[in-house]
């Protein structure tokens, strides 16, 4: 089992190299982790800096002692992969963000489609935002990672257009009985730079949405032959992608 994951904000030690874990993270590292002198944490600000360090000592309920020696970076993935993920109902947001995160997406981009149910306006807008970047980070954290994928502030379609032209591969998950989708098992794809893909609400994407996003370089693109809920198929597209490019190789 690799070294549990903790946030911080900085990696400021003492003279000695101790640094102390405290606040909310030291009190899950004390008083549910239960962590002992001698064994490995990893700190991280989140953002791909992070330090392997030994546990020296426990303090009270929220102080964990540790000894930190050096910082390293993360390198910045390659492709990088972005997902655009239409709003669920209920909780299936969350759900997306979780298990895209654990797989390995780098960021998620929450698109306001026209056939979405959901609709975040105003305070329910910023909340359900605030759950989606919580998950981000407490799923980057369970899955052991230092660079935890970025939640953007939710866009419209055009805003969405705009991202799709920008990337090196884009591409729509999208079939009906007028369109021949190509696989993305087969699909060529870029070994730098950003692939966006575009995953859209359970309705569909709407005819007039897709011939924005094809006017803007993006393609559409099936998984296979089943046809998957919006809160699993970025996951298993994102799975796809990462083994295509060689990142999980």
């Amino acid at each position: 089992m690799t070294a549990p994951v903790f946030v911080v904000e900085h990696f400021d030690v003492d003279g000695g190299g101790r640094y102390v874990l405290d606040g909310p993270e030291g009190r899950h590292a004390v008083s549910v982790k239960r962590l002992q002198p001698g064994e490995e944490v990893v700190l991280t600000d989140g953002a791909g800096r992070y330090a392997v360090c030994d546990v020296i000592a426990a303090e009270g309920k929220d102080r964990l002692v540790v000894h930190l020696t050096s910082v390293s970076e993360e390198p910045e993935p390659a492709p990088r992969i972005t997902v655009v993920q239409a709003l669920p109902k209920g909780d299936r947001g969350e759900l997306a963000v979780e298990t895209m995160t654990e797989v390995g997406v780098d960021a998620v981009v929450p698109w306001q489609a026209a056939r979405c149910i959901t609709q975040w306006r105003g305070e329910r807008g910023l909340k359900a935002l605030g759950k989606w970047r919580a998950t981000a980070r407490e799923a980057g954290k369970q899955s052991r990672r230092v660079r935890f994928p970025e939640v953007a502030d939710a866009a419209s379609t055009k805003q969405v257009a705009a991202l799709l032209a920008k990337a090196d591969f884009a591409a729509v998950l999208h079939s009906d009985f007028e369109r021949g989708s190509e696989p993305l098992a087969t699909a060529e794809l870029p070994a730098e730079g950003e692939i966006v893909l575009v995953v859209g609400p359970e309705g569909g994407v709407a005819k007039d949405e897709l011939a924005l996003f094809e006017e803007a370089g993006a393609r559409a693109y099936v998984l296979g032959p089943t046809v998957l809920r919006t809160s699993t198929a970025g996951t298993a597209a994102t799975a796809l992608l990462l083994g295509r490019t060689g990142r999980w190789s």
